[in-house]
């Protein structure tokens, strides 16, 4: 092996290191929480994880293969968040700002 093969496959191999680590640490703030916004984030954290290391498999196999499905994986973790950020935003207001049912509020 050559000196630029041997560093490609040590920063490889570090990179999946790091994956699986903070993988495994993700695994312990979703399961622990202590609230819905913890697990939230921690499942947001891992979307980006899971596109770092198929970032980090296609650098490895030098093919852009996984480029698109990276691409609708960023595109799911965000409206996912949105989605989670706007749930938690009117769940957590205060009674007395939120509309009735009906829809119109009063004056």
């Amino acid at each position: 092996m050559s000196g630029p093969e041997t560093v490609d496959r040590v920063l490889m191999t570090a990179a999946v290191v790091f994956v699986v680590v903070a993988v495994a640490l993700l695994f312990v703030r979703i399961s622990r929480g202590p609230s819905m916004l913890d697990r939230a984030i921690g499942l947001d954290v891992f979307a980006a994880v899971v596109i770092a290391g198929l970032g980090a498999k296609s650098a490895f196999a030098r093919d852009s293969f996984y480029f698109p499905i990276m691409l609708v994986l960023a595109f799911l973790g965000f409206t996912g968040s949105v989605g989670i950020a706007r749930f938690i935003a009117v769940r957590d207001k205060p009674l007395a700002h939120r509309r009735p049912a009906g829809g119109k509020g009063e004056k």
